[in-house]
């Protein structure tokens, strides 16, 4: 029990406050605006964080990054296999997120007052024409915004990338920025001690300006995410373990899957389930070169759960804000966030969301309004982003070792 308050600790404080501000500009109505500058600090002090954390973490992610030592055929099959995957929990959250509208609104006048935006969006622009403006920017100092946050990440992998190939000359360099990557994460979790109080405030304000629409929009999303991660998880899952291996691939995903789920529940971290989760990949029949190339891989460029919870995420400000996006916008969008900054092992959250908001032309300070649904539906994603990686392992098991793997691996264990 202890183990359990400890990993979810945050969570559980973070959830008790936004619930306490719920309740507070429920009873209190347009009053509640008061708290607005005690959640401005906190939506400020994480402005001021993102851009030496997208700077630090992307760089450092590149100079530390080193080559597999796994055969390209395992590697090939992995791709294709993340690839396939994520494109269709990203269909899966769009048809879950198309078929209801997570939150209610009859006119937004309201919600970009607090927001505190002149201009919002822009939906004569396209995806392509955006994103191809978001690139570059012509002057360094103006890579210093949140506003550039495209042009940043650009700049950091090229950064990064400069600094790999200077091989020992850089060493200097690098060792710096892997110090000052760990002391702006360590002020990320100093901010975070405030997160509870910001985010209760921002709360309380915007629900007590914006009625209970908003309130139950963030209930809905909840609910709904959980029952669509419920039905990936059963079905969705199943399928890809009947693909691997027929009716014996299927039953060895179910002899194997729930301790990695269990583990998922109780530490709500993929990392923490590395060793637990190849070990069930093993007792699937994947093997060993397989499962320990997949997994730790999976854990940083797979995760079913996050893809799901981008599209949710998109979809909530695109009802809210009255858009009316394209389905391949949304599908494209919400693939780039997760999948270009999932390598990002603290702080990636942080940034696919700020992501988000550029590419799809939402105000920034709609940030907070992701990281509370990035709260609440942390426990379903984690299960699904570590148990998508046993699946994923048994589909590369198939497409490496042939239809016979199961069977190969049965005669190997005798």
């Amino acid at each position: 029990m202890k183990k359990i308050w400890s990993n979810y600790k945050q969570t559980i404080i973070l959830i008790v406050s936004i619930i306490i501000g719920a309740i507070v500009g429920l009873v209190f109505g347009e009053k509640a605006s008061v708290l607005s500058p005690l959640g401005d600090i906190f939506i400020n002090l994480m402005f001021v964080v993102i851009v030496p954390l997208i700077f630090l973490t992307i760089t450092t992610a590149i100079i530390k990054m080193e080559s597999p030592k796994r055969l390209g055929k395992i590697m090939s099959r992995i791709v294709i296999a993340f690839v396939i995957m994520s494109v269709i929990s990203a269909l899966i959250g769009l048809v879950s997120t198309y078929s209801f509208n997570l939150v209610e609104t009859k006119e937004n006048s309201k919600i970009l007052e607090l927001l505190d935006e002149e201009s919002v969006i822009d939906n004569d622009v396209s995806i392509l024409e955006r994103t191809a403006s978001l690139l570059t920017v012509s002057d360094f100092h103006t890579l210093l915004s949140k506003d550039s946050i495209i042009p940043l990440l650009v700049f950091s992998i090229i950064f990064g990338l400069a600094i790999r190939k200077t091989k020992e000359k850089g060493e200097g360099l690098k060792n710096i920025l892997i110090s000052l990557n760990d002391v702006v994460l360590q002020m990320v979790n100093i901010i975070m001690y405030y997160a509870p109080i910001g985010l209760g405030c921002y709360f309380a304000a915007l629900i007590g300006t914006y009625g209970q629409s908003i309130a139950v929009g963030f209930l809905k999303t909840f609910i709904i995410y959980t029952v669509t991660c419920v039905i990936v998880y059963f079905a969705v899952y199943s399928l890809y373990a009947f693909i691997a291996g027929g009716k014996k691939g299927f039953k060895s995903y179910w002899s194997s899957v729930l301790a990695p789920t269990f583990t998922a529940l109780a530490t709500c971290s993929s990392a923490a389930c590395i060793p637990v989760n190849v070990k069930a990949a093993r007792e699937a029949g994947v093997s060993e070169d397989i499962a320990e190339t997949t997994i730790p891989m999976g854990t940083s460029f797979h995760k079913d759960g996050s893809v799901i919870g981008s599209v949710f995420k998109i979809m909530f400000l695109v009802y809210l804000f009255e858009m009316n996006p394209s389905i391949w916008t949304v599908l494209g969008v919400s693939l780039l966030a997760t999948l270009l900054v999932t390598a990002v092992p603290v702080g990636g959250g942080t940034i696919s969301e700020m992501f988000i908001l550029t590419l799809m032309g939402f105000p920034a300070a709609a940030l907070p309004i992701l990281t509370i649904i990035a709260t609440v539906i942390d426990a379903p994603a984690t299960v699904l982003n570590v148990v998508g990686d046993t699946a994923s392992s048994m589909l590369v098991g198939r497409m490496v070792d042939g239809k016979d793997w199961l069977k190969e691996k049965k005669k190997k264990s005798k």
